[in-house]
C-alpha cells in the first residue's frame, strides 16, 4: 500500500504528502463532474493516533480556511475528511475522556471519524473499509494518507541475520535489557526497530514516539562511556513517561501530563511550548515561533508549492492513473508563493 499511501517519517514524506494533498484541490477545479470533483475532494487518513488526528485536523482546517478563496469551480470547504481507527476511540493512548473530547474537537472541524475499522485494501481510486461487523465498505478517494505505523528499518532485518535472531510483525528486532543485540554486547539497536526485552521472557510496552528514541539514546551513551571507564553497565533500560499530547488544529489540543489532563487551549499551548523546548538550539527555537507565531495571525500558509513528479500519484502497479481533465487551462494555481 506504501506507493499510494505515504507516511509521515521524514521530510520527504511530509513534501509528497503536500504535494499530494494540494494536487487533489487542483484536479478537483478541473474535473469534469461532479462525482469526479468528489473523489478528489476525499481525503482518508488511516490511523487515529497523534499522528492521524493531526493530520485530519490540518487538511480540514486547510480546506475550510485556507484554500476557500483560491478556486473558482469548487468550494473546497466541502471537502471530505475521514479518520479511520482500527479501535474503539481515537488516540488511544489517551484516557478514554480525553479521546472522546479529541473526538468531539474533530467532528466539529468537520472531519468524519470512523472508528473499529481496519483497512483492507487501497487501490489508485479508493480505499476498503471492514468494519469488525458487516460487510466491507468502500470510499471513493485519491489521496490516502498513512498514519497507522510502518515496518522497521531494513537495517533491523539485516542485524537480525547477522545476529541469528528473529524479527516480530512489524520487522522489529528484539534487542537486551540493555539495548544491545543477543550475542552482540557491542552493538547497540534502539528506536522504532527494536523491541526492548523486559528480561524476564517479554516485552516491555514502549510506545513508538520520539521520547523513546530520545530516552533510549541517552541510555546507550550512558552505556558506553562507563564501560570506557571501566565501570558495570547501569541497571536496564526503563522509559520513563513524561506525557501525552495530541493537537487537532488551531486552539485545539488534548494531553495528559503526569496525570494531569489538559485540554482546549492550554493543551495547544503546552504542546507548542514542548516542541520550542526540545528544539536544538535558541536560534532554531526562535526562528520557529516566529514563524508560528505569523501563521497563527495571518491564519495561512505562507509557501502552498505542488513539487516533485508532474501528474497525480503513480498506482502501485508503475501505472499512472489518467489526468484529471483540464476544465480552464488559463485558470490560476497553487504552484506560486502565497494566494492564487
Amino acid at each position: 500500500m506504501a506507493p499510494l499511501a505515504p507516511g509521515l517519517k521524514t521530510i520527504e514524506d511530509a513534501l509528497e504528502i503536500r504535494r499530494r494533498i494540494l494536487f487533489a484541490f487542483e484536479a478537483a477545479e478541473r474535473a469534469p463532474d461532479p462525482t469526479r470533483q468528489a473523489t478528489w475532494l476525499t481525503f482518508v487518513v488511516v490511523g487515529g493516533g497523534p499522528t492521524g488526528a493531526e493530520l485530519a485536523g490540518q487538511i480540514a482546517e486547510l480546506a475550510r480556511d485556507t484554500l476557500r478563496r483560491d478556486f473558482r469551480t469548487i468550494d473546497p470547504r466541502s471537502a471530505r475528511i475521514v479518520l479511520v481507527e482500527g479501535t474503539s476511540r481515537v488516540l488511544p493512548a489517551l484516557p478514554p475522556s480525553l479521546s472522546a473530547k479529541a473526538r468531539r474537537s474533530l467532528e466539529r472541524l468537520g472531519v468524519t471519524v470512523q472508528l473499529d475499522r481496519m483497512v483492507s485494501g487501497i487501490d489508485p481510486e479508493g480505499v476498503i473499509l471492514q468494519p469488525q461487523v458487516g460487510g466491507a465498505e468502500r470510499i471513493a478517494t485519491r489521496t490516502v494518507i498513512w498514519a497507522a505505523g510502518v515496518r522497521a528499518s531494513k537495517l533491523a532485518g539485516a542485524l537480525a541475520e547477522q545476529a541469528g535472531a528473529e524479527l516480530d510483525r512489524a520487522g522489529r528486532i528484539t534487542v537486551s535489557p540493555q539495548l544491545t543485540l543477543p550475542g552482540h554486547p557491542e552493538v547497540f539497536a534502539l528506536g522504532d526497530m527494536v523491541r526492548v526485552s523486559d528480561g524476564r521472557g517479554g516485552v516491555l510496552p514502549l510506545p513508538g514516539v520520539a521520547p523513546t528514541a530520545m530516552q533510549q539514546g541517552r541510555y546507550a551513551a550512558r552505556v558506553i562511556t562507563r564501560r570506557l571507564r571501566g565501570k558495570a553497565d547501569p541497571r536496564p533500560f526503563r522509559y520513563l513517561d513524561k506525557g501525552n499530547l495530541a493537537t487537532i488544529g488551531r486552539l485545539r489540543a488534548v494531553g495528559n501530563v503526569k496525570r494531569v489532563r489538559l485540554g482546549g487551549f492550554l493543551a495547544w499551548a503546552a504542546w507548542l511550548g514542548v516542541h520550542l523546548y526540545y528544539l536544538a538550539g535558541l536560534q532554531n527555537r526562535l526562528h520557529v515561533l516566529l514563524r508560528w507565531t505569523a501563521s497563527f495571525v495571518t491564519r495561512g500558509r505562507g509557501a502552498r508549492l505542488i513539487t516533485g513528479p508532474a501528474g497525480p500519484p503513480e498506482s502501485a502497479a508503475g501505472a499512472r492513473p489518467r489526468r484529471a481533465s483540464t476544465a480552464r487551462e488559463t485558470r490560476p494555481t497553487l504552484t506560486r508563493h502565497g494566494r492564487s
